[in-house]
């Protein structure tokens, strides 16, 4: 695998931790600063709203849950990288999330001062 592909997988590692962790502002420091998120419902401009948001949700709907985002293809173009994912929240007191709650998500990360960040997140049911 090429260390760029190797890079980029390492930040959903990284960003799922702080999730785990219920760490909103860890979380958000993987968005570059103009970052947009659109989600059924939803759509967060900047890092500091995809802060308000993750650290209300882990407050809230999503304390104790973790996500789980696995990369199916991932393409780095320059300093720029494409990835889609097949992902899903799993709650607290779930092993699993059901099919329904499936997504597939295109990420559009930028390489900014030697480490890669989230430019664009969107996602929409896999089903």
């Amino acid at each position: 695998m090429h260390s760029d592909e190797t890079a980029v997988r390492e930040v959903f590692e990284r960003l799922y931790k702080a999730w785990g962790d219920g760490d909103a502002d860890a979380f958000a420091d993987f968005y570059v600063e103009d970052a947009t998120v659109v989600m059924p419902g939803v759509f967060n401009r900047g890092r500091e709203a995809v802060r308000g948001y993750m650290a209300a949700a882990f407050d809230g709907p999503l304390k104790g849950s973790r996500a789980v985002d696995e990369p199916q293809d991932v393409r780095v173009y320059g300093d720029t990288a494409i990835v889609v994912s097949r992902a899903g929240i799993i709650m607290a007191g779930e092993q699993e999330f059901p099919p329904e709650r499936e997504r597939l998500a295109t990420w559009v990360l930028s390489r900014r001062d030697g480490r890669w960040l989230v430019a664009a997140y969107a996602n929409a049911p896999a089903r």
